[in-house]
């Protein structure tokens, strides 16, 4: 039923067009493009109701250019799951077709990099690329891409779950494999994104999650300097050399946030809505710096991996000796940095204590005012008091003792600021 009602879609849609075609009226584009849109939207609302099964049935029911049109309409939730139902035959078909943008290949032109945008198999074939970069690609566009180049290409949500022990190697071949974590530094969502590249006949395939400022930093650098990188080895080098760079700026940036902090340390008072605030951000620039610390660790192994595997050139061993020295350098700063944290939140916590002390000496000071007053408003409900005063009117009796009572209060509270300000004068001589 579902084939069906595809195949009456896909012929009212070819003979809608075949009308249009035939008829001259204004503005002609733009109506066959709402006609195109509407069967396009209609099919993609039949597919997303379907199963992938179902749907993977269907198109290998179609005729190839018929397979190829429904293809572009299925959700792209459901693609994956659909190239593993079809057949080996379809599936190559549908994954050279469905194309998610998420390819950039980048060519050497006069000694600087230049984009390529890449659409189709032919796209590649008119290039010699030192570099392709994916970023959050498909299973299709995996797919497809190591099936033109005969390579396997991870999937990036799978790159966390490696062991340690596992992330470098070298395989058979010949094919280099690392997989690295790179800093991604926003304000209040600082994180390691983890990233695999693959060294193939001198190119670099570098496959992401998402977008990092290190990457992009790389391609204005390379399009606008001659000679910057001549192959994908130097490729690799030189984005292991800007993220140790953008490791070095996010520790500047850490340095800047807690000079503020300290700024508000170092005032003489500190309230506890300023401590809280204080206390948020040194939280912050101490998980930012343990980020910074192991991205840099993991950068210093992948360095050390290609060191130890003598997988670079000379010029290239100096490059990477180079890289870890400078990685050497903000290890210092890592370190000077947990310090001045560690000094920064005893610092607040000891004002937070002082603050309590106040309070506490604000609860003593009123708790021995009203110590006398309780002394003596037990006396004043004693039934010997009304024997007392029983030849004294009551309204005069009690008035008296309230007064009484006011009187001792001023009385403590004057003798008690006069030994506070005493002890002031003797704190300050000593």
């Amino acid at each position: 039923m579902s084939l069906q009602t595809v195949k009456d879609l896909l012929e009212k849609q070819r003979i809608v067009e075949g009308m249009i075609h035939r008829q001259t009226m204004p503005r002609q584009e733009l109506v066959e493009s709402l006609v195109c849109r509407q069967h396009q939207g209609e099919l993609r609302t039949l597919l997303s109701r379907l199963e992938s099964r179902e749907v993977a049935r269907i198109l290998e029911a179609l005729p190839p250019d018929d397979a190829l049109l429904v293809w572009a309409q299925v959700p792209d939730k459901l693609a994956d799951d659909v190239l593993d139902e079809v057949d080996d035959t379809l599936r190559e078909a549908l994954a050279a077709q469905h194309r998610s943008f998420s390819l950039n290949a980048f060519e050497l032109a006069d000694g600087r990099l230049q984009q390529v945008a890449i659409n189709s198999t032919e796209d590649l074939d008119r290039i010699k690329p030192i570099w392709v970069d994916l970023v959050d690609p498909t299973k299709a566009d995996r797919e497809w891409l190591g099936c033109y180049f005969g390579l396997e290409i991870p999937d990036p949500d799978d790159l966390t779950d490696l062991e340690a022990s596992a992330r470098f190697y070298v395989e058979e071949n010949g094919e280099i494999h690392l997989h690295s974590d790179f800093l991604l530094d926003r304000e209040g969502d600082s994180r390691n994104i983890a990233v695999a590249f693959i060294l193939h006949r001198d190119i670099l395939f570098s496959v992401r999650s998402e977008e990092l400022p290190v990457f992009r930093l790389q391609r204005l650098r390379a399009r606008t300097q001659k000679g910057y990188v001549t192959d994908g080895t130097d490729m690799l080098l030189d984005l292991y050399a800007a993220d140790a760079e953008y490791s070095a700026d996010s520790l500047e940036e850490t340095y800047t946030a807690l000079g503020e902090v300290g700024k508000q340390v170092l005032k003489e008072t500190m309230t506890d809505a300023e401590a809280a605030k204080a206390l948020a951000e040194i939280a912050e620039q101490e998980d930012l710096n343990g980020r910074i610390r192991r991205n840099v660790l993991d950068t210093r192994r992948a360095l050390a991996f290609l060191v130890r595997r003598k997988l670079l050139t000379a010029e290239q061993l100096e490059d990477a000796q180079q890289i870890m020295r400078d990685i050497e350098s903000l290890d210092g700063h890592t370190a000077f940095l947990f310090d001045k944290i560690n000094f920064l939140m005893d610092a607040i916590v000891g004002f937070v204590n002082v603050n309590q002390n106040r309070v506490i000496y604000r609860l003593t000071v009123l708790s021995v005012i009203f110590m006398p007053l309780n002394v003596i408003a037990g006396i004043g409900g004693m039934s010997e008091f009304s024997m007392i005063t029983r030849q004294i009117p009551w309204p005069v009796s009690y008035g008296l003792f309230t007064i009484s009572m006011f009187l001792v209060a001023w009385l403590t509270y004057f003798i008690l600021k006069k030994y506070e300000q005493r002890a002031a004068r003797r704190r300050r001589s000593s």
